[in-house]
């Protein structure tokens, strides 16, 4: 075979390669965008006296489409008075979370006179289903059902906290039913801004996941504060910046040197009593 014909061959094989390549991103990006935005975690769901939490409870929760949720309430703290109530929090975890492996956290961030409760997602630790973005907005309804119906706690003074892919929970939540504030850590502003950061070569076209942060931030009526990392490459602080713009957040804190991941341990003591004046100042006490 002649050197140039040779030449011609080996690049309508690498370019065949290549195209092949190519269309396999895409169909893999398009059956599992639901697998890649909830990847569900497996194991055991702890109880929250392993963490040192000696009123809590583990819960189960049953939504609408029948799938049952299973996680943490962990009551106002003190109890209130007859004839008084609460208000709640319901705590939406990251993709990559559980509550098991957030005890930690929950039980160092708890709330003073506010019942909370954390849920995993379904796919996740002992919850069942399998976790889709219609899937975890009925995870979402459910929570705030449940912690709306119980006796301790005030309905009209329900916050809701969401971390990473939990604030898309959270603010869809907080357009769908009565929330009175939201706090967010480390938002990002849709899926398809996330693809376009981390999946390049997939069109737009493609990303059917709404996940869609900024258009439901610029619906809400109710206070926000936001918490970010300057060094976050995951969700980058731009992200979290136009999110808190487009929900006239009250104020966006911006934690310095902190990533994705190193939140809690970064933030510590600052972060924990900035989330809970914020939600004194909108839920108030125990009445």
């Amino acid at each position: 075979m002649a050197p140039a014909r040779r030449i011609v061959k080996i690049l309508l094989i690498a370019s065949a390669v290549t195209v092949a390549a190519y269309a396999g991103v895409v169909v893999a990006a398009w059956i599992f965008q639901d697998r890649v935005a909830f990847p569900g975690r497996g194991g055991r769901l702890p109880t929250p006296q392993e963490f040192g939490i000696a009123d809590g409870s583990v819960v189960s929760v049953v939504t609408t489409d029948g799938v049952t949720l299973r996680g943490w309430y962990l009551p106002p703290s003190p109890a209130p008075a007859a004839g008084e109530r609460a208000p709640g929090l319901i705590w939406f975890h990251g993709n990559v979370e559980t509550v098991g492996g957030l005890g930690n956290v929950l039980r160092d961030f708890r709330p003073p006179d506010i019942g909370v409760l954390a849920l995993d997602y379904r796919g996740y630790a002992e919850s069942e289903g399998t976790p889709t973005e219609e899937g975890v907005h009925r995870d979402a309804e459910a929570a705030w059902a449940f912690l709306a119906s119980r006796p301790e706690i005030d309905s009209t003074r329900i916050a809701v906290y969401g971390r990473s892919i939990g604030s898309a929970v959270g603010l869809y939540l907080a357009t769908v039913r009565p929330v009175a504030a939201v706090a967010l850590d480390s938002p990002f502003t849709s899926a398809r801004d996330m693809a376009r950061a981390h999946y390049a070569p997939v069109p737009d076209d493609l990303v059917q996941l709404s996940l869609d942060n900024v258009a439901r931030a610029r619906r809400l009526t109710v206070p926000l504060i936001v918490f970010h990392g300057s060094d976050d490459f995951i969700a980058p602080v731009e992200m979290g910046r136009e999110v808190a713009e487009a929900g006239h957040a009250e104020e966006l804190v911006i934690l310095p040197g902190t990533g994705h991941t190193t939140m809690y341990e970064h933030g510590g003591a600052f972060y924990r009593d900035k989330l809970h004046a914020f939600l004194r100042r909108h839920l108030g006490d125990i009445h």
